[in-house]
């Protein structure tokens, strides 16, 4: 079911921590299970999340690999450490959409609004690389918290792709 029509938003820079891997679709569980290492961090330095968690696709080889990280925006100046890492969402104009259901649907979704994009002229922010398609930013934002929610055909989830 979805909750939202795409539409086009400007969003300002974002900075973030994060955790990155290669994983396939069947592995993808990998990259999830790596939030706690996240949260731990930021616990650890008593900073909260300005926002809530999202996964950022780098590389995508649907065949292959996916090159993924698993964020969460902060408000305050932070380094990283270890396999923590430190970036910026580029700002810019994205196309997003916003699902609600069961992530598994996801993929049609995402296809669903790739097709609205190009249908709209709309040019995204990717490009082939020899790894696969390479984004700008290309984001899975978890709107829902899977503590406060356990049906997961109940989760929300904000598709999020930079145009170009």
């Amino acid at each position: 079911m979805t909750t939202d029509v795409p539409t086009v938003v400007e969003w300002t820079e974002q900075p973030y921590v994060a955790v990155s891997g290669r994983v396939t679709m069947q592995t993808f569980g990998k990259i999830a299970d790596r939030f706690g290492e996240v949260f731990g961090f930021l616990a650890a330095r008593r900073i909260a999340p300005s926002g809530p968690p999202f996964f950022r696709y780098r590389v995508i080889d649907m065949e292959h690999e996916l090159e993924v990280e698993a964020g969460v925006p902060v408000a305050v100046p932070v380094t990283g450490e270890g396999d923590v890492v430190v970036d910026v969402l580029p700002p810019g104009r994205y196309v997003t959409l916003t699902h609600t259901g069961h992530p598994d649907e996801l993929v049609d979704r995402t296809g669903q609004l790739l097709a609205w994009a190009s249908e709209q002229g709309l040019e995204l922010d990717v490009h082939p690389g020899d790894r696969g398609d390479e984004w700008g930013s290309r984001l899975e934002v978890l709107l829902t918290d899977p503590a406060e929610e356990p049906d997961m055909h109940r989760w929300q989830t904000e598709l999020a792709m930079k145009l170009a």
